[in-house]
């Protein structure tokens, strides 16, 4: 354990940070699995932008990594996709 002052309030502030960014990274996970199971191409393009925005925030944070964002957005993006043209089929 830390012996100076200053570390000891270094090491609670990472303890809070760490706490902050998982809650964070499991609500954008849980938002994630939630626009995956959507079926209706409307409510999916409604939340795209939402879901992107929270993905964005987390690479802004550096809970992940810009590059890991992209790819998420990405991989959503041709969901949407797939899902708007099973819709128009």
């Amino acid at each position: 354990m830390a012996n100076h002052k200053a570390t000891k309030k270094d090491a609670r502030q990472a303890l809070k940070r760490r706490d902050r960014n998982r809650y964070y990274g499991k609500t954008t996970r849980n938002a994630i699995r939630k626009f995956s199971a959507i079926e209706d191409a409307a409510t999916a393009t409604e939340q795209m932008p939402l879901v992107a925005s929270m993905i964005d925030k987390l690479a802004k944070r550096n809970v992940i990594h810009k590059n890991k964002a992209a790819n998420l957005k990405s991989a959503l993006a041709k969901r949407l996709n797939a899902k708007s043209a099973a819709a128009t089929a």
